[in-house]
């Protein structure tokens, strides 16, 4: 692992490595989930390989895959892992382990209509907008007090988990706004990097390939709608 300078110290959400499940193009949501692929292992230790400076701490989901990701990390760090609940992707309810783009553009217009603000859109058998910012946001603001305190250098925060949940988080921990949320889905391993402010707030410095200003105009795409 090649070190480089320590700067202000951010939370680090990582999409996990490529499962069976988005291979499939399954909405697989449910814990603890398919297993990661050959790819999405080799995603997986390569991402840990290449960090610039190791995390201070690491975490992940209660899924499979999100363990397994933080597995390879781990072993690439020397940092531990810890497993936390309540970082469980969105809950497809009735559309779990469907994959016709019928299923995929239902669960995308309900995903796109949280981020456009009504949060209590329900997906059938599952999971409303505000009823995964209830269950997510506590656990990020519990790390910030623990770990993040602003103008900090100890060290990133690590966070294994999914492509819907840590956009939907992300878009209103940092006012990242739509349709730039929804239409710039995260590949496998892939990060959302976010930095506490003074205020109590966060300034999101990258989403995926992409860092500020978050106006770049992408198709939306029923393919991989977890992404």
């Amino acid at each position: 692992m090649t070190e480089a300078k320590i700067g202000p110290a951010k939370l680090v959400l990582v999409r996990h490595g490529e499962t069976e499940g988005n291979v499939a193009k399954l909405l697989d949501t449910k814990v603890p989930g398919l297993p990661l692929t050959e790819r999405g292992a080799a995603q997986a230790k390569l991402f840990g390989e290449t960090l610039l400076n190791p995390p201070r701490v690491l975490f992940c989901s209660t899924a499979l895959r999100a363990r397994q990701t933080a597995g390879y990390i781990e072993a690439a760090t020397g940092v531990p892992t810890t497993v936390l609940d309540n970082l469980q992707e969105v809950q497809a309810g009735d559309l779990e382990g469907k994959h016709s783009e019928e299923a995929h553009l239902f669960f995308q217009r309900i995903y796109r209509a949280w981020h456009n603000g009504d949060l209590d859109e329900r997906i059938p058998g599952g999971e409303s907008g505000r009823d995964v910012l209830a269950r997510f946001l506590p656990v990020i603001e519990e790390l910030r007090e623990t770990y993040l305190t602003p103008g900090s250098s100890e060290g990133d925060v690590l966070l294994v988990n999914h492509g819907a949940a840590m956009r939907l988080v992300s878009r209103y921990l940092a006012d990242v706004l739509p349709p730039f949320t929804t239409n710039n889905h995260l590949d496998n391993t892939e990060t959302i990097e976010l930095v506490p402010l003074p205020d109590g707030s966060w300034d999101c410095i990258r989403w995926g390939r992409f860092t500020p200003p978050f106006g770049y105009d992408v198709a939306p795409t029923s393919d991989d709608p977890m992404g």
